[in-house]
């Protein structure tokens, strides 16, 4: 009876498993995603170092504009 547990709990965790791997095009997706966020918060970083105004300006647009194509990549994430 112990085996058949055993046996029937490790089909379970099996399937699982094998139900939550990403395809090679979702992580690649999922790395676009992060890479765009990731120099988004590099141009917001920038936009607060500098001390002129129209500069930050167009850096805080950079960066919403590459948050914003992170959401896109991420929503048409197949």
């Amino acid at each position: 009876m112990k085996k058949v547990v055993f046996v029937l709990a490790a089909a379970g965790l099996m399937s699982l498993a094998a139900c939550s791997k990403q395809t090679p095009a979702e992580n690649a997706t999922d790395a676009t995603a992060n890479a765009l966020d990731n120099a988004g918060e590099n141009l917001e970083d920038m936009a607060e170092n500098t001390s002129n105004d129209q500069a930050a300006a167009a850096l805080d647009n950079a960066a919403d504009n590459a948050h914003g194509a992170a959401d896109a990549v991420e929503a048409n994430k197949q």
